[in-house]
């Protein structure tokens, strides 16, 4: 799906309460797993030792971090929506309600699916609330939910 592009951060206003988007499906590769276990020290067996998930894990392969799975976020919902002007800089200014319901397997395949929940205009920028689901290919539990705030300065 193409990214819905538009003119400013104010034109969002129309799409509170909507799904935006659905990006197209992103792997989720043994090597990304493994780059982001040295970046984080966060080397579970789980994630890194595929002959031991094999046999230990009740998934039967590695798995990614769900912390992995969360800061795809970023760059799938960049695939979602773009703001063309009136955006001096963009920051993550947080997160609510972030849970990991569902694994995501090691080479299988994510995508996002982004709603805007609430839009308010600051004085310095504009404050967007989306609502994000994290699906994994194959699977009837979401990877990861969350409510991810974005600021646009002005």
């Amino acid at each position: 799906m193409a990214a819905l592009v538009l003119t400013s951060p104010q034109s969002l206003k129309e799409l509170v309460g909507k799904e935006i988007g659905v990006t197209e499906w992103f792997r989720v590769t043994q090597g990304r797993i493994a780059q982001f276990a040295e970046a984080t020290e966060d080397r579970q067996w789980i994630h890194v030792d595929r002959a031991r998930a094999s046999k230990e894990s009740p998934y039967g392969v590695t798995i990614a971090h769900g912390f992995l799975t969360l800061s795809l976020m970023s760059h799938l919902m960049s695939t979602t929506v773009q703001i063309q002007g009136g955006v001096r800089l963009a920051v993550n200014y947080g997160l609510n309600r972030v849970r990991f319901p569902a694994a995501v397997r090691a080479d299988s395949r994510i995508r996002a699916r982004v709603a805007l929940q609430a839009l308010q205009e600051l004085s310095d920028s504009v404050e967007a609330t989306y609502a994000v689901t994290m699906e994994s290919e194959g699977s009837d539990k979401p990877a990861c939910v969350a409510e991810w705030i974005v600021r646009y300065y002005l």
